[in-house]
Protein backbone atom coordinates (compact mmCIF):
# COMPACT_ATOMS: atom_id res chain seq x y z
CA UNK A 1 0.00 0.00 0.00
CA UNK A 2 2.86 2.35 0.88
CA UNK A 3 4.47 1.65 -2.50
CA UNK A 4 1.23 2.49 -4.30
CA UNK A 5 0.89 5.77 -2.35
CA UNK A 6 4.49 6.69 -3.18
CA UNK A 7 3.92 5.95 -6.86
CA UNK A 8 0.70 7.97 -6.82
CA UNK A 9 2.47 10.94 -5.22
CA UNK A 10 5.30 10.71 -7.74
CA UNK A 11 2.84 10.67 -10.64
CA UNK A 12 1.01 13.74 -9.31
CA UNK A 13 4.31 15.57 -8.79
CA UNK A 14 5.47 14.81 -12.31
CA UNK A 15 2.15 15.92 -13.77
CA UNK A 16 2.20 19.18 -11.86
CA UNK A 17 5.83 19.86 -12.77
CA UNK A 18 5.01 19.14 -16.40
CA UNK A 19 2.10 21.56 -16.26
CA UNK A 20 4.36 24.23 -14.79
CA UNK A 21 6.94 23.73 -17.54
CA UNK A 22 4.28 23.83 -20.27
CA UNK A 23 2.70 26.94 -18.72
CA UNK A 24 6.05 28.69 -18.77
CA UNK A 25 6.66 27.80 -22.40
CA UNK A 26 3.16 28.23 -23.78
CA UNK A 27 3.25 32.01 -24.36
CA UNK A 28 6.05 31.57 -26.91
CA UNK A 29 3.73 29.60 -29.16
CA UNK A 30 0.69 31.87 -28.94
CA UNK A 31 -0.05 33.92 -32.06
CA UNK A 32 0.20 37.67 -31.67
CA UNK A 33 -3.18 39.32 -31.05
CA UNK A 34 -4.67 40.89 -34.17
CA UNK A 35 -4.41 44.64 -34.49
CA UNK A 36 -7.56 46.63 -33.91
CA UNK A 37 -9.06 47.56 -37.26
CA UNK A 38 -9.34 51.27 -36.48
CA UNK A 39 -9.52 54.04 -39.07
CA UNK A 40 -6.05 55.29 -38.10
CA UNK A 41 -4.49 51.84 -38.59
CA UNK A 42 -6.26 51.36 -41.90
CA UNK A 43 -5.08 54.73 -43.22
CA UNK A 44 -1.56 54.05 -41.98
CA UNK A 45 -1.62 50.64 -43.68
CA UNK A 46 -2.73 52.21 -46.96
CA UNK A 47 0.09 54.74 -46.80
CA UNK A 48 2.69 52.05 -46.04
CA UNK A 49 1.32 49.92 -48.87
CA UNK A 50 1.68 52.77 -51.37
CA UNK A 51 5.22 53.44 -50.19
CA UNK A 52 6.59 49.89 -50.07
CA UNK A 53 4.25 47.56 -51.97
CA UNK A 54 2.61 49.39 -54.85
CA UNK A 55 5.71 49.34 -57.05
CA UNK A 56 5.22 45.58 -57.53
CA UNK A 57 1.63 44.87 -56.51
CA UNK A 58 0.20 48.00 -58.12
CA UNK A 59 -1.72 50.92 -56.70
CA UNK A 60 -4.93 48.85 -56.58
CA UNK A 61 -3.22 45.61 -55.49
CA UNK A 62 -3.81 43.61 -58.68
CA UNK A 63 -0.17 42.66 -59.21
CA UNK A 64 0.36 45.17 -62.01
CA UNK A 65 2.89 47.56 -60.52
CA UNK A 66 5.60 49.24 -62.57
CA UNK A 67 8.15 46.57 -61.60
CA UNK A 68 5.82 43.59 -62.09
CA UNK A 69 6.91 42.91 -65.67
CA UNK A 70 10.45 42.17 -64.51
CA UNK A 71 9.50 39.13 -62.44
CA UNK A 72 9.23 35.56 -63.69
CA UNK A 73 6.36 35.02 -61.25
CA UNK A 74 3.82 37.82 -61.35
CA UNK A 75 3.21 39.49 -57.97
CA UNK A 76 0.10 38.21 -56.22
CA UNK A 77 -3.25 39.82 -56.94
CA UNK A 78 -4.00 40.99 -53.42
CA UNK A 79 -7.59 41.84 -54.34
CA UNK A 80 -8.50 38.22 -55.09
CA UNK A 81 -10.35 37.32 -51.91
CA UNK A 82 -10.84 33.75 -53.11
CA UNK A 83 -7.11 33.18 -52.55
CA UNK A 84 -6.27 35.80 -49.94
CA UNK A 85 -9.13 35.56 -47.44
CA UNK A 86 -8.17 32.12 -46.08
CA UNK A 87 -4.57 33.10 -45.31
CA UNK A 88 -4.06 33.81 -41.58
CA UNK A 89 -2.81 37.24 -40.53
CA UNK A 90 0.38 35.86 -39.00
CA UNK A 91 1.17 34.05 -42.25
CA UNK A 92 0.85 37.29 -44.25
CA UNK A 93 2.77 39.29 -41.64
CA UNK A 94 5.56 36.69 -41.86
CA UNK A 95 5.79 37.18 -45.61
CA UNK A 96 5.92 40.97 -45.24
CA UNK A 97 8.65 40.89 -42.62
CA UNK A 98 10.67 37.83 -43.65
CA UNK A 99 10.02 37.64 -47.39
CA UNK A 100 8.41 35.07 -49.65
CA UNK A 101 11.19 32.49 -49.21
CA UNK A 102 10.35 32.21 -45.50
CA UNK A 103 7.05 30.58 -46.49
CA UNK A 104 8.30 28.57 -49.46
CA UNK A 105 7.30 31.25 -51.98
CA UNK A 106 9.38 33.19 -54.47
CA UNK A 107 12.30 35.17 -52.99
CA UNK A 108 11.34 37.93 -55.44
CA UNK A 109 9.14 39.08 -52.53
CA UNK A 110 11.85 40.59 -50.30
CA UNK A 111 11.78 40.90 -46.49
CA UNK A 112 10.78 44.30 -45.16
CA UNK A 113 11.84 43.79 -41.54
CA UNK A 114 14.53 46.43 -42.06
CA UNK A 115 11.86 49.02 -42.84
CA UNK A 116 8.72 47.88 -41.01
CA UNK A 117 7.97 46.64 -37.53
CA UNK A 118 5.39 43.99 -36.65
CA UNK A 119 2.71 46.61 -35.87
CA UNK A 120 3.28 48.32 -39.21
CA UNK A 121 3.16 44.99 -41.05
CA UNK A 122 -0.23 44.35 -39.48
CA UNK A 123 -1.41 47.74 -40.66
CA UNK A 124 -0.43 46.79 -44.20
CA UNK A 125 -2.40 43.56 -43.81
CA UNK A 126 -5.44 45.59 -42.70
CA UNK A 127 -5.27 47.45 -45.99
CA UNK A 128 -4.91 44.18 -47.92
CA UNK A 129 -7.98 42.81 -46.14
CA UNK A 130 -9.92 45.96 -47.03
CA UNK A 131 -9.33 45.63 -50.79
CA UNK A 132 -10.21 41.92 -51.02
CA UNK A 133 -13.14 40.82 -53.18
CA UNK A 134 -15.22 38.99 -52.11
CA UNK A 135 -14.94 40.92 -48.84
CA UNK A 136 -12.85 39.51 -46.01
CA UNK A 137 -14.40 38.42 -42.72
CA UNK A 138 -12.21 37.49 -39.71
CA UNK A 139 -13.72 34.01 -39.39
CA UNK A 140 -12.40 33.16 -42.86
CA UNK A 141 -8.81 33.08 -41.61
CA UNK A 142 -8.40 31.19 -38.33
CA UNK A 143 -4.89 31.31 -36.83
CA UNK A 144 -2.02 29.06 -37.85
CA UNK A 145 -1.49 25.82 -35.99
CA UNK A 146 2.02 24.83 -34.92
CA UNK A 147 2.36 21.15 -34.08
CA UNK A 148 5.39 20.00 -32.05
CA UNK A 149 8.48 18.29 -33.44
CA UNK A 150 7.86 18.93 -37.12
CA UNK A 151 10.41 17.02 -39.23
CA UNK A 152 12.54 18.81 -41.79
CA UNK A 153 11.22 17.84 -45.22
CA UNK A 154 13.27 17.74 -48.44
CA UNK A 155 11.00 20.42 -49.97
CA UNK A 156 9.22 23.21 -48.09
CA UNK A 157 5.67 22.26 -49.05
CA UNK A 158 3.10 24.58 -47.46
CA UNK A 159 -0.38 23.21 -46.85
CA UNK A 160 -1.40 26.77 -45.90
CA UNK A 161 -0.93 27.73 -49.55
CA UNK A 162 -2.07 24.55 -51.30
CA UNK A 163 -4.93 23.40 -49.06
CA UNK A 164 -5.76 26.72 -47.39
CA UNK A 165 -5.45 29.41 -50.05
CA UNK A 166 -5.90 27.39 -53.26
CA UNK A 167 -8.21 24.92 -51.49
CA UNK A 168 -6.88 21.89 -53.31
CA UNK A 169 -8.84 18.85 -52.18
CA UNK A 170 -6.81 16.45 -50.04
CA UNK A 171 -7.51 13.60 -52.43
CA UNK A 172 -6.12 15.49 -55.40
CA UNK A 173 -2.65 14.86 -53.97
CA UNK A 174 -3.44 11.86 -51.74
CA UNK A 175 -5.48 10.01 -54.35
CA UNK A 176 -5.01 6.53 -52.86
CA UNK A 177 -7.00 7.40 -49.72
CA UNK A 178 -10.40 6.64 -51.25
CA UNK A 179 -9.45 3.25 -52.67
CA UNK A 180 -6.79 1.63 -50.48
CA UNK A 181 -5.34 1.18 -47.01
CA UNK A 182 -2.98 4.12 -47.26
CA UNK A 183 -3.46 7.72 -48.36
CA UNK A 184 -0.35 7.80 -50.52
CA UNK A 185 1.82 10.71 -51.54
CA UNK A 186 1.68 12.55 -54.87
CA UNK A 187 4.12 11.43 -57.51
CA UNK A 188 6.67 13.88 -58.85
CA UNK A 189 4.72 13.84 -62.13
CA UNK A 190 1.56 15.00 -60.37
CA UNK A 191 3.38 17.88 -58.69
CA UNK A 192 5.00 18.80 -61.98
CA UNK A 193 1.58 18.95 -63.60
CA UNK A 194 1.20 22.35 -61.92
CA UNK A 195 4.80 23.34 -61.32
CA UNK A 196 6.09 23.04 -64.85
CA UNK A 197 4.66 26.55 -65.04
CA UNK A 198 3.81 27.83 -61.55
CA UNK A 199 6.89 29.24 -59.83
CA UNK A 200 9.18 27.17 -62.01
CA UNK A 201 11.68 29.91 -62.81
CA UNK A 202 12.27 31.75 -59.56
CA UNK A 203 11.38 29.53 -56.61
CA UNK A 204 14.25 27.46 -55.10
CA UNK A 205 11.82 25.01 -53.47
CA UNK A 206 10.16 24.27 -56.82
CA UNK A 207 13.64 24.03 -58.36
CA UNK A 208 14.22 21.09 -55.99
CA UNK A 209 11.08 19.45 -57.40
CA UNK A 210 12.39 19.93 -60.95
CA UNK A 211 15.67 18.34 -59.90
CA UNK A 212 13.90 15.22 -58.62
CA UNK A 213 11.92 15.06 -61.88
CA UNK A 214 15.06 15.49 -63.99
CA UNK A 215 16.82 12.65 -62.14
CA UNK A 216 13.73 10.43 -62.18
CA UNK A 217 13.78 10.15 -58.39
CA UNK A 218 10.85 10.23 -55.93
CA UNK A 219 10.76 12.92 -53.26
CA UNK A 220 12.02 11.37 -49.98
CA UNK A 221 9.31 12.82 -47.75
CA UNK A 222 9.70 12.20 -44.01
CA UNK A 223 6.66 10.30 -42.72
CA UNK A 224 4.60 12.05 -40.04
CA UNK A 225 1.52 9.88 -39.35
CA UNK A 226 1.91 6.16 -38.67
CA UNK A 227 -0.01 3.57 -36.68
CA UNK A 228 1.86 0.58 -35.16
CA UNK A 229 2.75 -2.32 -37.45
CA UNK A 230 0.35 -4.64 -35.59
CA UNK A 231 -2.59 -2.37 -36.40
CA UNK A 232 -4.60 -2.52 -39.62
CA UNK A 233 -6.06 0.85 -40.61
CA UNK A 234 -7.67 1.21 -44.05
CA UNK A 235 -8.24 4.75 -45.32
CA UNK A 236 -10.86 3.81 -47.93
CA UNK A 237 -13.91 3.13 -45.70
CA UNK A 238 -13.20 6.18 -43.56
CA UNK A 239 -12.95 8.46 -46.61
CA UNK A 240 -16.08 6.99 -48.19
CA UNK A 241 -18.18 7.29 -45.01
CA UNK A 242 -17.08 10.20 -45.04
CA UNK A 243 -14.78 11.15 -42.18
CA UNK A 244 -13.06 14.48 -42.75
CA UNK A 245 -9.29 14.22 -43.08
CA UNK A 246 -8.90 16.82 -40.30
CA UNK A 247 -10.61 14.46 -37.85
CA UNK A 248 -7.44 12.37 -37.62
CA UNK A 249 -4.77 14.64 -39.06
CA UNK A 250 -5.77 17.96 -37.53
CA UNK A 251 -6.25 21.29 -39.34
CA UNK A 252 -3.65 20.56 -42.00
CA UNK A 253 -4.71 23.58 -44.05
CA UNK A 254 -3.46 25.82 -41.23
CA UNK A 255 -0.06 24.15 -40.72
CA UNK A 256 3.01 25.72 -42.30
CA UNK A 257 4.85 22.46 -41.70
CA UNK A 258 2.93 19.29 -40.93
CA UNK A 259 3.64 17.59 -37.62
CA UNK A 260 1.69 15.57 -35.08
CA UNK A 261 1.67 14.82 -31.38
CA UNK A 262 0.10 11.36 -31.40
CA UNK A 263 0.33 7.94 -29.82
CA UNK A 264 1.15 6.91 -26.25
CA UNK A 265 2.83 9.40 -23.92
CA UNK A 266 4.29 8.98 -20.44
CA UNK A 267 2.63 12.11 -19.01
CA UNK A 268 -0.78 10.91 -20.24
CA UNK A 269 -0.22 7.49 -18.64
CA UNK A 270 0.86 9.10 -15.38
CA UNK A 271 -2.36 11.12 -15.28
CA UNK A 272 -4.35 7.92 -15.55
CA UNK A 273 -2.18 6.30 -12.86
CA UNK A 274 -2.84 9.27 -10.58
CA UNK A 275 -6.59 8.78 -10.92
CA UNK A 276 -7.35 11.40 -13.56
CA UNK A 277 -9.41 10.60 -16.66
CA UNK A 278 -7.85 12.54 -19.54
CA UNK A 279 -9.35 12.05 -23.01
CA UNK A 280 -7.48 9.46 -25.10
CA UNK A 281 -4.60 10.74 -27.17
CA UNK A 282 -4.91 11.04 -30.94
CA UNK A 283 -4.22 7.87 -32.95
CA UNK A 284 -4.31 5.58 -29.95
CA UNK A 285 -6.68 2.63 -29.63
CA UNK A 286 -8.85 4.37 -27.05
CA UNK A 287 -9.19 7.41 -29.29
CA UNK A 288 -10.26 5.28 -32.28
CA UNK A 289 -12.77 3.30 -30.23
CA UNK A 290 -14.24 6.49 -28.77
CA UNK A 291 -14.68 7.85 -32.30
CA UNK A 292 -16.36 4.64 -33.49
CA UNK A 293 -18.80 4.75 -30.57
CA UNK A 294 -19.59 8.41 -31.21
CA UNK A 295 -20.19 7.85 -34.93
CA UNK A 296 -22.38 4.83 -34.19
CA UNK A 297 -24.48 6.88 -31.79
CA UNK A 298 -24.76 10.07 -33.82
CA UNK A 299 -24.57 8.93 -37.44
CA UNK A 300 -25.59 5.25 -37.35
CA UNK A 301 -22.17 4.41 -38.72
CA UNK A 302 -22.05 0.70 -37.75
CA UNK A 303 -18.34 1.15 -37.10
CA UNK A 304 -16.89 -2.10 -35.68
CA UNK A 305 -15.71 -2.34 -32.10
CA UNK A 306 -14.32 -5.88 -32.02
CA UNK A 307 -10.55 -6.37 -31.70
CA UNK A 308 -10.10 -8.49 -34.83
CA UNK A 309 -11.13 -5.57 -37.06
CA UNK A 310 -7.82 -3.81 -36.53
CA UNK A 311 -5.64 -6.61 -35.10
CA UNK A 312 -5.70 -9.64 -37.36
Amino acid sequence: MRGRRTLHALAVALILSGCVVWTSLAPRFQPAPPAAAGVHDLEAGRALYVRYCAVCHGQTGRGDGTSAAGFATKPADLTDGRLMNALPDEFLVGIVLRGGAAEGLSPAMPPFSGFLGAAQARQVILHVRAIASPPFRPEMAPPLVTAPRAPRQPIFFSHVIHAGSFQLACQYCHADARRSEYAGLPSVERCMGCHKIIGAQDNPEIAKLHDFARRGRPIPWVRVFKVPEFTFFPHAPHVRFPVACQTCHGPIERMRVVAADTGPALLHDLKILAGFRPPPRVLTMGWCIACHREQNATRAARAPLDCVTCHH
